[in-house]
């Protein structure tokens, strides 16, 4: 066992070495909460594992209180140990040690939760009370100007490195691309993916030419969730508070990447409909109270307004091209029970259907 960086002031992160299995997560739960929470008793704490994740498992291990003790309302922060597991070959995809260093980064800022340590398959960290958005919730009035905000507040966010950074984005769908396998191990998927998608090299040319499309709207190149489905979004009623998860690729990009991503995500992952996809005066709505909070209170035009829509929307059409992409790769190495090869194709063709009408908007003064 050894430790890493401080974690924005508190303890010092752990880093273990253990390895927890993905049909074994409440067993490997145990053993690192022996070395993170060695003042717990084992026959006081329950585990509840959670289900919105299609690429890891999570479970909460809660402290239960003693005899006597008051038991009113919800856990306390310090009292709930979260503890997420990797899915498998999920570290083809994501940097680790950068996934770390954003949690951390994030928690200094506010915005994420702390980190308690980090075992070789997976982390532990800091319960958020709340839950996660739904197709329904994540519309409500209530909620969605708490989102707004939060993403412009993250967006604002400066790490340490470079002045300029490059968007992740085009680097990103190249890795990709890289992992894609000319055939399938399973030989019914890889018939279901080849009837809906084109090659590989037919998919790189055509995200060159979209990118070319998207970079000519200047959308600003920002500190980005880049991942912000519904399931990321912790929303505390009490406390009126949305909190992000799972910053596993997090980093920097387009501002406009980011919005849409999460626009995109309005459908919903096990039933995904896009009919949900918000309408264009919910859009307005939403820029307009994310504008504010970007610009630090400046007036928000309706020309910027409308310049961030047109960005938004068409950066929507990268999003679907990236997930589905994401997909096949998880179609050939996740052991989840999950149907990727279908989410691909879903998300895949409605980027297609989409195409040509999110690339015709435009700005009112163009």
């Amino acid at each position: 066992m050894s430790e890493i960086s401080a974690n924005g002031g508190g303890p010092p992160v752990q880093k273990l070495s253990l390895v927890v299995s993905e049909q074994a997560v409440v067993e490997g739960a145990t053993e690192i909460l022996k070395v993170i929470r060695p003042d717990w008793c084992r026959d006081n704490v329950r585990f509840k594992l959670f289900t919105d994740g299609i690429t890891n498992k999570l479970v909460g291990c809660f402290k239960q209180p003693s005899e006597g003790a008051d038991t009113a309302g919800t856990p306390e922060p310090e009292d709930v140990v979260l503890i997420r597991v990797y899915g498998n070959k999920t570290d083809l995809l994501i940097d680790r040690r950068k996934e770390t260093e954003n949690i951390q980064l994030l928690h200094r800022h506010g915005y994420a939760p702390a980190l308690y340590a980090t075992f070789a398959n997976g982390l532990a960290y800091q319960y958020v009370p709340g839950v996660t958005l739904t197709p329904d919730t994540c519309q409500d009035d209530a909620v969605w100007p708490l989102v707004a905000r939060r993403m412009a507040q993250m967006h604002r966010v400066q790490p340490d490195g470079p002045a300029n950074p490059q968007p992740d984005l085009p680097a990103k769908l190249d890795q990709f691309l890289r992992l894609v396998p000319d055939r399938f191990t399973d030989p019914h998927k890889d018939e279901r993916v080849w009837k809906v998608f084109p090659s590989v090299a037919q998919l790189r040319d055509e995200f060159e030419e979209l990118y070319g499309r998207l970079l000519a709207t200047d959308s600003p190149v920002v500190f980005c969730h880049n991942d912000l489905l519904l399931g990321n979004v912790i929303y505390d009623e009490r406390r009126a508070r949305v909190t992000f998860i799972d910053y596993e690729y997090a980093g920097p990009n387009h501002q406009a990447f980011d919005i849409g991503n999460h626009f995109t995500e309005f459908a919903g992952i096990d039933e995904i409909d896009y009919g949900r996809y918000p309408t264009p005066e919910f859009q307005r709505r939403w820029l307009h109270a994310y504008l504010q909070e970007y610009d630090k209170g400046a007036p928000v035009t309706d020309g910027a307004v409308q310049r961030l829509y047109v960005q938004v929307n068409q950066y929507a059409l990268a999003s679907h091209f990236l997930w589905s992409i994401w997909a096949l790769i998880q179609a050939e190495h996740s052991t989840i029970d999950f149907d990727f090869v279908q989410f691909g194709a879903t998300r895949f063709l409605e980027y297609r259907q989409r195409k040509d009408m999110f690339l015709a908007l435009r700005c009112d003064d163009d």
